[in-house]
């Protein structure tokens, strides 16, 4: 029997009135898996391909001929927009069959979410977060709610694949199929997965069951693709250059507002009468931008046709632009944050804008795929802006990194179908504290030995051993984050309640918290995330060391220094990849040029080239700047950049006479040092060939708070967790001795 013969009979109806004439491949080897086998399913096929009908024709199909005595499928979606988008496809696929489609999330009508309770079935589509809350307040009603579950299904499981809030969705399936006594199928779909035989592994731990993953394959497809590059200020790398490139897109006009930034002048022009999205890489950012598009409106007398979409908005203001965007006979344009980045239908988008390069190739990949929808093909346009360097400007100043970045992306892509790896080898204390507190909570008072065995026991916590959860134990003892009772067990203590009852408590990723930084008494305003003890921050226009971090108190306290300010390391999405930053370095070497990038970014490429072949930039690892000062070019990816910068510092310093070290991860450092070149080399090579352990590339008076709930640990597992998790020593070594003594 075909697959199609297989499905139920509202499904092939359903399938006759959007009149497809056939089956895609990815149906067709999902059906194979779901109704022959009673294996996982790992779903990786391009955006838009139909993968979501792929899973769940057949989960319908054996849902209408043995319906569930309970939820029989839940579904979990990284992003609200993307479950309200699948609920109203679901439903409407669901409605013939009479097979319920439930949704749970902190937008939900609270009755909605009471008639579930009285009578579950069906199929549940859920956040992370939520399926906390939902295990935490309603413990007793799950073995009721999900008795008989069948499937899981965990849409763009890629991006749960680089930091804790993918271990917490895999410690919730496995903590729910506990106390319901389930133990069901689990299906991954991804348009972008970089090792889909390691995320396999990832889907099925704890299950026994083995991940089937289909090779499905892609049908070629062309991209509508452009870079181009503009300095912030009107004079621009093309300018009275006779180059051979994409044609320049002249602006249509010379009024003041388009001049006064011209990227956001290039952005503004080229959505007029067009459905867009615009995609920034902080939620700053996706302010400033909205706003000064807005702005170009107000000046030209023009209807605002700019809408805001990211994560901290209000559910009404994100819901309005979805529907907006949804309307096809509105002529939008959305600038948005990641929000926006994943599998929500908005409609026939007929181009996306990227401001200057994504993190990764993935983000890449899913930001393309929200265009191309319905016969049309993809389209995006690059938009690198930077600042022009001085005239003086030290080396390291004077190369595009974000040009660089968007090339190398784009190149990996394209050379190699190269996408980053799930990266799931950290030492999460952090999720350790969380889920510790969670099962807790929901349980009641547990003996030590109870407690250890069902955290423990999660398979995501494999490398956290029972030594070190005896040290958090009796750390959270010792803080009131738990109670010992008289007869020796735990429950939760007061400072545990304050942290639990917070809705914050439900996720595992970091909000944005400010911090307020003083000098003395004068305070000097806010930042986000501080760097550690020791480490430079600029504002109200000065540079300032930090001296102390007070995390309980939200205070950063600093004195006034001279010099310049390096970057300090962001969370999970910010993290490039180690074989990014070499293709980077390979774009400044090689002499070739790429068809989709536009006049000005050809020229800026050529300048930049120029200046790498005179200086030795691609060639050469460490480059002499004049007398004592250096300037070292590793290419190596964020977390061993963050390993590199403490071992010269913590292991080389006194030998090579390190001073005035700065840095601007992961691009490049700077420092004054003693020696000589070949000195350097010969150093660092004998250093790194010593045994080290991870915790001594740790500060002295450094508590490098990384993750939400790190906070809350001990210093000791803070310590570890981001030596052993964080720091990248391996490639480090690796690095260190693959240098040949090239130096100029």
């Amino acid at each position: 029997m075909s697959v199609f013969d297989r499905y139920a009979p509202f499904i092939q109806d359903f399938i006759y009135r959007n009149r497809w004439e056939n089956l895609r491949a990815i149906q067709v080897a999902a059906g194979e898996v779901l109704f022959n086998t009673d294996e996982n399913l790992l779903l990786t096929a391009s955006t838009a391909s139909g993968k979501t009908e792929a899973a769940f024709f057949p989960i319908l199909t054996m849902f209408a001929e043995d319906p569930p005595a309970s939820v029989g499928c839940i579904y979990i979606g990284p992003l609200k927009a993307l479950i309200n988008d699948q609920f109203s496809r679901l439903t409407d696929l669901c409605q013939e069959a009479n097979i319920s489609v439930w949704h749970w999330h902190g937008d939900v009508a609270q009755s909605h979410k009471e008639r579930l309770l009285k009578r579950p079935s069906g199929i549940l589509q859920i956040t992370p977060e939520s399926l906390e809350a939902l295990l935490l307040h309603k413990h007793a009603a799950i073995p009721k709610l999900f008795g008989d579950l069948r499937f899981v299904v965990i849409d763009e499981v890629h991006s749960l694949l680089r930091g804790d809030r993918g271990g917490q969705t895999l410690c919730l399936i496995e903590r729910l199929s506990r106390m319901a006594g389930v133990n069901p199928r689990r299906i991954g779909l991804s348009a972008t997965i970089g090792d889909p035989e390691y995320a396999g592994k990832f889907l099925s731990m704890g299950t026994g069951r083995q991940t089937i993953i289909p090779k499905i394959e892609a049908k070629g497809s062309k991209w509508r693709l452009s870079m181009e590059h503009f300095y912030v200020k009107d004079t621009q790398a093309g300018d009275d250059k006779d180059i051979e490139a994409l044609p320049v897109l002249e602006e249509k006009t010379d009024e003041a507002p388009l001049r006064a930034d011209p990227g956001i002048g290039y952005i503004f022009e080229h959505t007029l009468g067009k459905k867009c999205l615009v995609f920034v890489n902080s939620r700053e950012e996706c302010e400033t931008v909205t706003t000064t598009l807005r702005q170009y409106c107000e000046y030209k007398h023009e209807p605002d046709r700019f809408l805001i979409h990211h994560g901290n908005l209000s559910a009404s203001y994100r819901e309005t632009a979805e529907g907006i965007m949804k309307d096809d006979s509105l002529y939008m344009t959305t600038v948005t944050t990641a929000t926006l980045e994943l599998g929500i239908d908005i409609g026939r988008l007929e181009r996306a804008f990227q401001i200057d390069a994504p993190w990764t190739v993935s983000s890449f990949l899913q930001r393309m795929g929200r265009t191309g929808r319905r016969e049309a093909p993809p389209e995006m346009w690059f938009v690198i802006r930077e600042d022009e360097a001085e005239p003086r400007a030290m080396l390291p100043s004077t190369i595009p990194w974000k040009l660089l970045q968007g090339i190398a992306l784009v190149q990996l892509y394209l050379e190699e179908r190269w996408v980053e790896p799930p990266r799931l080898d950290r030492l999460p204390y952090s999720l350790v504290y969380h889920q510790t507190m969670s099962t807790l909570a929901s349980c009641g008072e547990l003996s030590p030995r109870a407690l250890a065995d069902r955290v423990l026991k999660l398979h995501y916590f494999h490398r956290v051993n029972q030594e070190d959860y005896k040290v958090l134990l009796r750390h959270l003892i010792a803080t009131d984050h738990i109670q010992q009772t008289e007869q020796g067990g735990l429950i939760v203590g007061i400072t545990g309640e304050r942290v639990i009852n917070s809705f914050k408590f439900y996720g595992v990723f970091v909000e944005s918290e400010e911090y307020t930084v003083r000098c003395e008494s004068q305070e000097l305003g806010t930042v986000v995330m501080p760097p550690p003890v020791g480490e430079k921050l600029a504002i109200a226009g000065h540079v300032w060391e930090v001296l102390d971090v007070d995390h309980k108190r939200r205070l950063v306290y600093c004195r006034q220094v001279k010099g310049s300010v390096p970057a300090y390391f962001g969370q999970c999405p910010g993290d490039l990849h180690t074989k990014i930053l070499q293709r980077m370095r390979s774009v400044l070497a090689e002499q070739r040029q790429y068809p989709y990038l536009m006049k000005n970014a050809v020229a800026r490429l050529n300048q930049a080239r120029f200046t790498a072949e005179h200086s030795g930039a691609a060639a050469k690892t460490l480059i002499n700047m004049g007398g004592t000062m250096w300037c070292l070019l590793p290419w190596v990816g964020t977390y061993t950049f963050l390993a590199m910068e403490r071992f010269l510092k913590i292991k080389c310093s006194d030998r090579l006479g390190l001073r005035n070290f700065d840095s601007a991860r992961p691009y490049f450092m700077q420092f004054t040092m003693k020696v000589s070149a070949e000195d350097f080399f010969r150093i660092t090579r004998e250093e790194i060939e010593k045994p080290i352990d991870p915790l001594e590339l740790v500060y002295p008076k450094e508590l490098p708070l990384f993750d939400k709930y790190d906070e809350y640990l001990p210093e000791a597992l803070v310590k570890k967790g981001f030596a052993y998790g964080v720091l990248d020593l391996q490639e480090l070594k690796e690095t260190v001795m693959s240098w040949d003594g090239g130096a100029v």
